[in-house]
């Protein structure tokens, strides 16, 4: 029995449906990708603290730069870690004040809080 089209197949799919797939495929990829940089972005913390202590150079703060790494990677990539962090920075403000405005604008979108006592 043949198909009432004139397709030797059937209805042709349209072209919007042959992009379904690779654009699943492409979201997946995104979030695995952002995924593993959120738990880079927590292995670089948890290995930066140790490591500013046995930097034996003062002057190259090789941690500091490590654990800033990580904050970045992890707040840009994660929901959680965003949230985590904002919880840390309103349990502790003084934190928030050593860290630059820059610093702020790229992880968390926004200004540093004034945290001046009242």
């Amino acid at each position: 029995m043949m198909p009432d089209s004139n397709e030797p197949f059937g209805e042709r799919p349209s072209p919007s449906q042959f992009g379904q797939p690779i654009a699943a495929m492409g979201q997946t990829m995104r979030t695995l990708l952002r995924q593993f940089l959120a738990i880079l972005g927590l292995v670089l913390i948890v290995l930066g603290v140790p490591l500013a202590f046995l930097t034996p150079i003062p002057g190259v703060p090789i941690g500091l730069t490590v654990v800033i790494l990580g904050v970045v990677l992890l707040g840009r990539n994660s929901v959680w870690g965003r949230n985590w962090m904002e919880g840390v920075l309103a349990r502790h403000p003084t934190i928030e004040r050593f860290a630059p405005n820059w610093l702020m604008k790229l992880v968390f979108g926004r200004d540093k809080h004034d945290h001046k006592a009242k």
